[in-house]
């Protein structure tokens, strides 16, 4: 079966389009509602980032689970992750974000989490849909759903990721910046290093609803870099608007992605003995990531792109690390989903057990020259089927037999197409992705 709404991280667009406005989300929680009243399960924990729409959507999931019978928890601004725990651990029958992750203010997107925390299953995606199709219809007016304020949710989160770290491990002596992207955790990301025992100099804590992501956070650490090196810091943490993607920046102000991050904490694991089986990344982890790994004997395997394909081979394999380039990082004995605060404690774990700094700990992977270039497309495009770019990702790759590999991916989240070449050659990998992306966007024009 084809979804029709749902991509590989829930309903994501700009909003005012077809499926980010009042009315289709008004019936989409009502769907929903209906879903889970079926099976007589009655309470969805709904959180959301700080981006302005926030307000308009929560309000109509609310109006549309109560109509179908089901009560609400509002927990409000929190990052996606903690949505992830905290419907676990009030026993709720769902939870939902409102949240385009690291897009930019007017993008907005419904993610959904099952009772356990983890991504809905697809049977359950696509019994959604179908009673999207279906006229609404409302409950007796004594079954309608109540909705109530969760208010300690912030303080619940903030003792769940110090929780994921030994009682011995203290961050005192350590500067640390945090960036979080004036988005989900403003408030909750400070204050889990701060109660940890580090100095810190929190950024991008002042949302305004149109200011989450905007040149800060995981996707633009540029910022990030000038304030650790301002401030001497021993590291920087940037966080994006949701909170469940992480980059890192070194002493020497240098970014540390997904990828390094990964090698790091499973090269501390493996050291503890404590890294059960291998490490899952996917067909964009940098090979680099790949050769260190096995040069240490730890397994490797890669998914398809999406953190929901890593957690499925993870569990598959009944491995526990993995995750994305872009700053995903899963660690499946600490929480069910990519979490960017506990993610950055495994680090610092790391770096203390160890007592090497974080550019002492990135020096046992040497990353390959990658480039990605994105395409904006118009609509979702079938790849495989255009002849003329198919002969061009043919062409590259002979090129780079021996040297490197090419990749080209619609993304599953965004009207665009990804085109990723990578090899030893910087200048060739530049110069052949340039040329690729040339040739898709003029072939989908």
């Amino acid at each position: 079966m084809t979804r029709r709404y749902f991509g590989t991280d829930g309903i994501r667009g700009e909003v005012g389009s077809e499926t980010i406005n009042p009315e289709f989300v008004l019936k989409l929680g009502w769907a929903m509602g209906q879903v889970l009243a079926r099976e007589n399960q009655r309470k969805v924990v709904i959180g959301k980032d700080t981006r302005i729409s926030g307000y308009m959507f929560e309000s109509a999931l609310q109006a549309g689970l109560s109509a179908a019978g089901v009560d609400v928890r509002l927990v409000g601004p929190m990052p996606t992750p903690a949505i992830a725990y905290l419907t676990r651990t009030l026993h709720a029958s769902a939870g939902i974000v409102i949240s385009a992750s690291h897009n930019p203010h007017y993008d907005n997107g419904i993610k959904f989490f099952s009772s356990e925390g983890t991504k809905l299953a697809d049977k359950v995606e696509y019994e959604i849909e179908a009673k999207i199709d279906e006229p609404m219809t409302t409950v007796d007016s004594s079954e309608l759903g109540k909705a109530l304020r969760v208010v300690d949710a912030g303080g619940r989160y903030i003792e769940y990721c110090k929780s994921t770290v030994p009682m011995h491990l203290e961050l005192r002596g350590l500067k640390i910046v945090v960036d979080c992207a004036h988005g989900a955790t403003y408030f909750v990301g400070p204050s889990v290093f701060k109660e940890l025992g580090a100095e810190v100099f929190a950024m991008g804590i002042e949302p305004d609803g149109l200011n989450i992501n905007k040149d800060c956070g995981s996707t633009s650490p540029k910022a990030l870099q000038e304030q650790v090196l301002k401030h001497g810091a021993d590291l920087g943490v940037g966080f994006d608007g949701d909170g469940d993607r992480l980059v890192m920046v070194d002493e020497k102000g240098e970014v540390l992605d997904g990828d390094e991050l990964i090698f790091i904490i499973a090269q501390s694991r493996k050291k503890a003995g404590l890294l059960n089986g291998g490490v899952v990344g996917t067909v964009m982890t940098n090979i680099g990531m790949e050769l260190a790994l096995k040069e240490r004997n730890i397994e490797f395997a890669r998914s398809k792109v999406g953190d929901r394909y890593v957690i499925e081979m993870l569990k598959d394999r009944k491995w526990q690390i993995g995750g994305e380039s872009s700053g995903h990082i899963i660690c499946l004995d600490k929480s069910t989903t990519g979490d960017g605060i506990v993610s950055a404690l495994q680090v610092l774990e790391a770096m203390i057990e160890s007592q090497r700094t974080l550019h002492e700990l990135k020096t046992g992977m040497h990353k390959y020259p990658q480039k990605m270039i994105n395409v904006r497309i118009k609509a979702k495009v079938d790849l495989n089927s255009n002849k003329i770019i198919q002969a061009a990702v043919k062409d590259v790759g002979e090129q780079l037999i021996g040297r490197g590999r090419v990749l080209l991916r619609a993304s599953g989240t965004e009207p665009l197409v990804r085109v990723m070449v990578e090899g030893r050659d910087p200048e060739e990998v530049d110069l052949l992705a340039k040329e690729l992306a040339g040739i898709v966007e003029d072939a989908l024009k």
